[in-house]
């Protein structure tokens, strides 16, 4: 009889134990991080053009505007009841590019708040104006860039500032667009008004199949560029490159 087989399998279940323990507190460990701290985020389309391109990543801190059912990870908050409030709840200020859930469709989405609640959205011929008064803007400049996947656009490019000071970049394809023409329009209570970047190729908040977002649906505040897809314009001199993007914070 081999008297070190039971000692042997004793020892053999305990470093397994061990393992699983292990595994376990390192799976606690990472929900509890990706719940209050940060997360990632990448980017799906072009609706964030130019600060963000289809394929860079970007980190999303949770803890910037509170927490609710969706700051779970994994979509497990679905499955929880709605509420009208979130935990230490903060509003995003006008000009955070913010990572949310889609209040109809479910899909995760990055767009930039535009609208608070109470404030009043009007779009004129492209040109954006909130509470009545024109977001200021610098003259169009315009450029030849690579669509994704691979097809050239033209489109002009200027910078937009917000009220409270947010400036960033706005790329314009057409005055004409479907979307061009909007409003007025009071956010309502509750509720977050997103615009993307690229104002003609963005289903967002104008859009009736979107509308407002509301705040619980807010996952977080998107940070820093973090990795970013390799850019055609560094082997095609005839196309303007987009903003450098790689380490680049969303916010200043």
């Amino acid at each position: 009889m081999d008297e070190t087989a039971e000692p042997q399998s004793h020892s053999w279940r305990y470093e397994a134990l061990e393992w699983l323990k292990t595994l376990a507190g390192a799976f606690m460990a990472y929900v509890a991080f990706t719940t209050v701290a940060f997360a990632q985020f990448e980017i799906p389309s072009e609706s964030m053009v130019p600060h963000l391109e289809v394929g860079d990543r970007v980190t999303v801190s949770k803890y910037a505007y509170g927490y609710s059912r969706y700051s779970l990870p994994f979509g497990i908050g679905r499955a929880l009841p709605a509420g009208e409030h979130r935990l230490f709840e903060n509003l995003p200020r006008r000009g955070d590019v913010v990572v949310f859930i889609h209040p109809r469709s479910g899909e995760t989405l990055i767009k930039r708040a535009i609208g608070l609640p109470g404030d009043t959205i009007e779009v004129r011929g492209g040109a954006l104006f909130i509470n009545g008064e024109p977001a200021e803007t610098t003259e169009p400049q315009l450029i030849v860039r690579r669509a994704y996947p691979s097809t050239r656009q033209w489109a002009q490019r200027y910078d937009e500032t917000l009220p409270g000071g947010v400036t960033h970049a706005v790329l314009n394809l057409t005055d004409h667009g479907d979307l061009d023409n909007f409003g007025p329009y009071v956010v309502p209570a509750d509720h977050v008004f997103f615009m993307g970047d690229n104002r003609d190729n963005s289903l967002d908040s104008r859009w009736q199949g979107m509308g407002p977002v509301p705040v619980e649906n807010l996952i977080g505040r998107a940070e820093l560029i973090y990795a970013t897809r390799v850019d055609a314009c560094a082997r095609d001199g005839t196309i303007n490159c987009t903003m450098e993007r790689w380490l680049r914070p969303l916010h200043l």
